[in-house]
């Protein structure tokens, strides 16, 4: 795997029910299970050809299969876009599939409108991030409305909500080639394989699973990068009918929105970019980043848990209960009743998946005393929900899509040598998230077909961009909101003092801020802070 996804904000509610409240990440939600992915048969409807009007069909069923219902008032819609698989830009320009060949990716979009729906801008579109996660889903889960953490009726009045999946993520063109075993595996695998032995062992499984993608998709892989989505995006924004983009990106959805801004700012009506992803680091920069993001996050659900013993079974030390937890599961893991053995690795995703959202702290402490009571359920409940893998052990196309986006962006190849330094470095450093950041850095080292770098430089003549942050962030730290913004050269931050993965619309400070700017184009005062509660 790559380093710890960057991605995923918002709510998965379980089939049949809605959480009171959107948890950090849309596959990482403390408490509920993965849900279903929406149909993919033909009834989706005609593919519209590239530059042409999509015919847009009612789509009940997608809220149906994800929620068990749609929300009160909103009618959903469902279309599908062609888009060129290369748009002949940039690196990926020399993999096959040119734009003057005709072969073209599908783009499933949908679109849902308020009944109350008056004085209409156009529309929001909104990506959850990953990358890898699905922007339909996301888009589902947004429509029903603040009570449950969605958003609120001054932009739902004013906007369709309009979701896509990226190329090559869920229903577009779905990218599928590494095989439920060995992602089970790379889950499974200790985090920090200190001996010779197990650290090539790792090197091997990650060759491996490479070498599979390679043979699948060959030098195609390259056209799954974010400039290519990004002109994808600008295809979105014309099957909407908008002049202008509005958009809403959270998390990976940061650097989505950044790539379109530096290619069209013409075309920008208002971006919010919450949970920040700082374009100009290279990937160890950007792994050790967020090894400092997650070993804060994790100070912070620890002092949680000694201020409030009550509510947390494994006070009044929680870093030592969830170190010993994971040594313990290197040589002697704990067996669920269908024969599952928690090993480190499960355990290590588990507090990782905790981290996204300040909810999740005390399924964590539950989680870490109930196996150390012999009981594993709750450890693999947040670690399948991060990995995306289902009561039937079957895998969604997360972390596929995951390999393939990150590892097209990124240039920076360390050497296995160089990576075991930092393993060592690391652990020094950052002892429970350092070495497991560092061996995933193999994920993109191993990976084949291909390159192709997103630009990284100012958005000459967009309008000014809200790049939100929020101090306690462990996937996207906060440090990184500032430096997208001075990057893009017309950004405006905005930060929540709050825990967990993106801030819109945690709090009403937050939430007026962002809307004002929505709906009226009121860009949030200079040095904004908006507190935790």
């Amino acid at each position: 795997m790559t380093r710890f996804s960057d991605r995923i904000r918002r709510v998965r509610p379980a089939r049949g029910r809605i959480l009171t409240g959107f948890v950090a990440a849309v596959v990482l939600t403390a408490g509920c299970t993965l849900p279903a992915l929406a149909p993919r048969t033909e009834s989706q409807g005609p593919v519209a050809a590239p530059g042409t009007a999509p015919t847009w069909r009612a789509c009940p069923e997608v809220p149906d299969e994800l929620v068990g219902r749609g929300a009160s008032g909103m009618r959903y819609e469902c279309a599908r876009i062609a888009v060129p698989r290369n748009w002949g830009n940039g690196a990926a320009s020399g993999a096959t599939a040119g734009p003057g060949t005709g072969e073209t990716f599908e783009i499933a979009l949908i679109r849902i409108r308020s009944s109350k729906q008056h004085d209409r801008i156009g529309s929001l579109v909104v990506n959850p991030g990953g990358p890898g996660a699905s922007g339909v889903d996301t888009a589902v889960y947004l429509s029903f409305g603040p009570a449950f953490g969605g958003l609120p009726a001054a932009v739902t009045d004013r906007f369709d909500i309009v979701g896509f999946d990226p190329r090559g993520v869920s229903r577009s063109s779905p990218v599928k080639c590494i095989s439920d075993a060995d992602l089970d595996a790379s889950f499974g695998y200790d985090p920090d394989p200190q001996s010779q032995a197990s650290f090539d062992a790792w090197t091997a499984l990650n060759r491996r699973i490479g070498t599979g993608c390679g043979t699948k998709y060959g030098d195609q892989l390259a056209l799954y990068g974010t400039e290519q989505a990004a002109r994808d995006m600008d295809a979105v924004r014309a099957a909407v009918g908008d002049d202008k983009l509005t958009y809403l990106g959270y998390s990976y959805g940061t650097l989505l929105g950044a790539v379109y801004a530096q290619l069209y700012p013409q075309r920008v009506r208002a971006l919010v970019l919450d949970g920040a992803v700082d374009p100009q680091q290279k990937l160890i920069a950007g792994s050790e980043s967020q090894t400092k993001g997650f070993e804060r996050a994790f100070d912070n659900f620890a002092r949680w848990c000694a201020d409030n013993a009550g509510r947390c079974p494994i006070a009044p030390d929680a870093r030592g209960a969830v170190t010993s937890a994971i040594d313990k599961a290197k040589v002697s893991p704990v067996h669920s009743r269908d024969g599952r053995q928690a090993t480190a690795g499960w355990v290590f995703y588990a507090v990782i998946s905790s981290l996204y959202t300040e909810a999740g702290w005390q399924e964590l402490a539950r989680a870490i005393d109930a196996l150390q009571g012999g009981d594993p359920t709750g450890v693999f409940k947040l670690a399948d929900a991060y990995a995306g893998r289902g009561d039937d052990g079957h895998y969604s196309n997360l972390f596929d899509a995951n390999m393939a986006v990150n590892c097209a962006d990124e240039a920076e190849k360390p050497s296995p040598q160089q990576i075991r330094q930092l393993q060592s470095q690391w652990r020094a450093k950052y002892p429970l998230f350092g070495p497991a950041l560092a061996v995933s850095m193999f994920g993109c080292v191993e990976w084949p077909g291909g390159r192709d770098p997103y630009p990284t430089g100012k958005a000459v003549g967009a309008p000014p961009i809200v790049v939100v942050g929020t101090t306690g962030d462990p996937a996207t730290p906060y440090e990184q909101t500032a430096a997208l913004a001075s990057m893009l050269g017309v950004g405006r931050v905005l930060t929540w003092e709050g825990e967990g993965h993106t801030a819109y619309p945690q709090t009403a400070c937050i939430t007026d801020a962002v809307d004002a700017y929505l709906v009226s184009l009121t860009v949030p005062r200079a040095g904004l802070r908006c507190p935790a509660r």
